[in-house]
């Protein structure tokens, strides 16, 4: 799978130093501008497959670069998620009424927002977001239905392989048991809540056999979140 390529427009140095290092290390190709009108001419010369756009920047406002991407035959398609301090509903419906895919309120976590962008990837250009999930030493291919784990193949059952794929498209969300039951068994199942308890528990015995680190966190009345502890 070819890297993705990503346009981070915006004018905080400090955190877009934070973003790019965060998706450099998920082996996006970034590319980045504190500026609106710089940003419309980066997009022009060469399309990037996702862009990150920050509501206030120097020059044209993030709203105003979000609408003319939008008019541009060769951008009109490129997702885009907006980051804003701005919270209000009011601002996110304006947001995403001008084009954006989706929509951030800072403070955010970097892997919130990297779980948001492979979001955004597999609803919108499912061919970029590629056939493997990975999270720390875990690796799934979604297509031949196979785990590994540092390498070794893991054997799952088909619900555990269900529940692991959301985890790895979520990592470091917390979900509760009935959120997990409407993502993995499904919105009218009459499943009851704790049966999620012993299928967590078959996933840790499969990914954690030999006495790996276990990467399922309990938290405790709230979920379950796939989370290294870092």
């Amino acid at each position: 799978m070819s890297r993705v390529k990503m346009l981070l427009v915006e004018d905080d140095a400090s955190l877009a130093e934070l973003l790019a290092y965060h998706f450099k290390r998920e082996d996006f190709d970034v590319k980045h501008t504190p500026d609106g009108e710089e940003a419309l001419l980066l997009a022009k010369e060469a399309a990037p497959d996702i862009v990150l756009l920050d509501w206030m920047v120097e020059g044209l406002s993030g709203i105003e670069v979000c609408r003319r991407l939008r008019r541009m035959p060769e951008t009109a398609n490129i997702p885009i998620i907006m980051l804003t301090a701005r919270g209000e509903e009011e601002d996110r419906v304006r947001g995403l009424e001008t084009g954006a895919d989706d929509y951030v309120t800072k403070p955010f976590s970097p892997r919130e927002l990297v779980a948001r962008v492979g979001a955004v990837l597999r609803r919108v250009r499912p061919a970029l977001a590629g056939e493997q999930l990975t999270y720390a030493d875990i690796e799934m291919d979604t297509v031949g239905h196979k785990v590994r784990r540092g390498g070794e193949l893991v054997a799952l059952g088909p619900t555990e392989f269900r529940l692991l794929k959301h985890f790895l498209e979520h990592p470091g969300w917390v979900f509760s048991r009935e959120r997990l039951l409407d993502a993995v068994w499904g919105h009218d199942s009459d499943i009851e809540s704790r049966t999620v308890d012993v299928h967590i528990r078959r996933l840790r015995k499969a990914i954690n056999n030999g006495d790996r680190a276990d990467l399922i966190r309990t938290v405790r009345s709230a979920g379950y979140s796939l989370d290294t502890g870092v």
